[in-house]
């Protein structure tokens, strides 16, 4: 076989094998889309086959059910907070650490790494423990631990990137008489866009969809719960006999919908930015 005709079909060999990956991937999302047009008894029929009717029934009952728009507002704005506390909080702590060029700031840097590997479960109790005796086991606190929780790999991220930024850079800043914060806000974050981009999203895809923080923070507390709270409480009520499948599967749907048009729109930073966090290094 000539060279052109293997390098022929080995691109057929990695476009086969991309296909299948894709359609690995994307199968669990059609079974959801599928099903979130059934009804309970159609379901269980045949969980894998498209609808018989696409009806936004389903779909309008269970955002009615688990209070959809103002469960994605409590959402909204416990994600939006605790992902621009940790931005602006990691990318301030990096950037100092790596111009301290000092013992403390290396230390520093090595305690937030090695805080990744710590698992929350380990903390989950005396945590919680602390938080209710100072009176933060409420959405506040909430925001508060998912700004801890999440500070580790933020600031891993922006130290990576920051160390290939020119300080000749903040220099010609300084000159010009721009102060600390400027010289930061206006000279350095600019630069970190990509790994800013990143930190955004692997931060509230996983606030967005967290369970068990929420649960064990402000649990069912009346007309104050996440999107993933109202899910869980939702099936509870609807199911003591079964599960409710017509709610489940289009409550999920309508669940994961906002993060998703997120990520699509911002997937092309994500791996960029994760390199430029860790190459860069």
């Amino acid at each position: 076989m000539s060279m052109q005709g293997r390098h022929k079909t080995g691109q057929a060999l990695m476009h086969a094998i991309l296909a299948l990956v894709a359609i690995y991937t994307l199968a669990p999302l059609v079974f959801l889309i599928f099903n979130s047009f059934k009804s309970n008894n159609e379901i269980v029929d045949s969980p894998v086959s498209a609808p018989s009717s696409w009806s936004f029934q389903y779909i309008i009952s269970a955002a009615q059910q688990i209070h959809f728009f103002r469960a994605i507002w409590i959402t909204f704005v416990i994600t939006f907070i605790s992902v621009l506390l940790l931005v602006m909080v990691s990318s301030l702590a990096a950037w100092v650490m790596v111009r301290s060029k000092s013992i403390l700031g290396t230390v520093l840097y090595l305690g937030f790494t090695a805080a990744m590997l710590i698992p929350f479960q380990s903390l989950m109790y005396p945590l919680l423990d602390l938080f209710e005796k100072i009176g933060l086991k409420n959405i506040p606190g909430l925001i508060f631990m998912y700004g801890g929780f999440g500070l580790s790999m933020s600031v891993f991220l922006y130290h990576g990137f920051i160390k290939s930024v020119p300080q000749s850079l903040e220099e010609a800043a300084i000159i010009d008489g721009a102060n600390i914060f400027q010289m930061f806000f206006k000279v350095v974050f600019p630069l970190l866009k990509g790994t800013t981009v990143t930190v955004i999203v692997l931060n509230g895809m996983w606030i967005w969809n967290d369970y068990l923080l929420p649960f064990l923070v402000i649990g069912n507390s009346d007309g104050v719960k996440t999107l993933t709270l109202e899910l869980y409480f939702a099936k509870l009520t609807s199911g003591q006999y079964g599960n409710p499948w017509e709610l489940i599967f289009p409550a999920v749907l309508v669940t994961i919908i906002p993060i998703v048009i997120l990520y699509i729109f911002l997937q092309k930073y994500i791996v960029a930015g994760v390199a430029e966090g860790a190459v860069k290094m």
